[in-house]
């Protein structure tokens, strides 16, 4: 009886068994759907970006906003509340200003809201209504500070404008990647409110004049008349991307094949006789080679340079195909190797340094590449590089070189030269008249 009990048990145990293997897998595939069906879908329109880690690992402080958070990837941010109440203090400003109702920008945010979030690259977790209040605060406080700067709208009790070189620090905060606005809302706003900045006739064309005029210093903008049409015609996705646009030539060199990143610093490229030359301030990121002479525009570097660059060249790395201004840093990165490389470039107008000493300059520049990939399919300077390097290997340009530094760097030095010359000639005829005499 003992037996039969626990054969029917044993058989009891193996058919809940086989049960329980046919449900997990069933439960399984409930829970990989429910997370496959909870998935949303991606945007092509993302242009906001969370810096690689890759990047930000060399230098943490430089993609991080120190005064002020714009947009949400940086929102809520304890070390930047100071700046909170002045933002709700701008709002009420431009509200007055615009002369448009609260409700009539909550409406409009609210049928942009969708477009808004997929500007940004990750899944923003914000509740609908928080996102939109923050939206809002946060293109009302950029539009503000943009027209108190532009007309010089400037009081007492403005807790901004009224403390020296604060809203310095905010340009730069409102230049970071992850603290951009996408470019669309604040022309939304514009148009909403009709704002018209002279001597303009619509409002995104005020938009970008007023931009321009902003950043022109931080940002080493040329002149509005050079980048106008190259500005109107392009879809600005954001500030920075403004700046990006402001700063690739109209024809960037073609891209090649790059045999080898090696290229002679700038105190060889000297000793090998190449003349350095600022090039035109139209371009900041354009470097040329010509007969023995090479052209690189004026570049000034201070505490914030390096923030600005890290920041583009991440736009960069993150959301284009086209890496003009990485390639410039890499070609940048091998002229500036020492300290006398730094000298020499100060030396002939090409940087300005407003950094304590040379080695400084050194490391921020060989800095700025570390994490960045680079094409060497399709480098924009292969052309370059190769000029270079084929020109220091002339070994008659490093003699012609050693000749005019030794012998003709100065006038005097020149007479002496010429003298001596004049002497051995005069010499030799008086020799050969006297064999002759003989």
């Amino acid at each position: 009886m003992i037996d039969i009990v626990d054969a029917a048990s044993d058989q009891m145990e193996a058919s809940e068994g086989v049960s329980l293997k046919e449900e997990e897998p069933a439960n399984l595939v409930t829970s990989l759907r429910e997370k496959l069906d909870s998935l949303s879908s991606l945007s092509s329109q993302s242009c906001i970006y969370r810096i690689p880690k890759r990047l930000r690992k060399w230098n943490n402080e430089a993609y991080t906003p120190h005064i002020v958070s714009i947009g949400p990837l940086h929102h809520g941010s304890t070390d930047l509340q100071a700046m909170e109440e002045h933002k709700l203090r701008y709002l009420k400003d431009f509200l007055l200003y615009t002369k448009v109702s609260l409700e009539d920008y909550v409406k409009l945010l609210r049928e942009r809201e969708a477009r808004i979030r997929n500007s940004y690259e990750e899944t923003i977790k914000l509740g609908s209504d928080e996102f939109l209040e923050m939206i809002l605060v946060d293109a009302a406080f950029v539009i503000e500070v943009l027209f108190k700067f532009h007309y010089n709208l400037i009081n007492d009790s403005d807790r901004i404008f009224s403390k020296p070189w604060l809203i310095s620090d905010i340009w730069y905060d409102i230049l970071l990647l992850e603290n951009q606005l996408p470019f669309f809302i604040l022309e939304d706003f514009f148009v909403k409110a009709r704002i018209i900045v002279p001597p303009e006739q619509d409002e995104r064309h005020s938009l970008i004049r007023l931009t321009h005029n902003v950043f022109k210093n931080a940002a080493f903008l040329g002149e509005i008349e050079q980048l106008w049409t190259k500005l109107c015609s392009s879809k600005i996705e954001h500030f920075l991307h403004f700046v990006r646009i402001c700063h690739i030539p109209q024809e960037p060199p073609p891209k090649g094949k790059l045999i080898t990143l090696s290229a002679p610093n700038a105190t060889q490229l000297h000793q090998a006789g190449v003349r350095f030359k600022v090039g035109s301030p139209k371009n900041l990121f354009d470097i040329q080679f010509k007969n023995g002479i090479l052209e690189i525009s004026n570049i000034r570097i201070h505490d914030d340079t390096e923030a600005f660059f890290r920041n583009l060249i991440a736009f960069e790395q993150c959301h284009m195909r086209v890496d003009y201004i990485s390639d410039y840093f890499i070609v940048l990165d091998r002229l500036i190797d020492t300290p006398n490389d730094v000298e020499l470039l100060v030396e002939c107008g090409i940087i300005e340094n407003l950094l304590p000493n040379s080695q400084m300059v050194v490391t921020l520049i060989n800095n700025l590449v570390f994490g960045t990939v680079t094409s060497t399919s399709n480098f924009y300077f292969a052309n370059l590089l190769g000029e270079l390097n084929a020109y220091c290997s002339v070994p008659w340009h490093k003699w012609k070189a050693t000749l005019n530094e030794d012998y003709f760097s100065t006038p005097w030095a020149v007479i002496s030269v010429s003298a001596a010359t004049v002497l051995l000639i005069l010499t030799l005829i008086q020799t050969v008249c006297s064999v002759i005499s003989l």
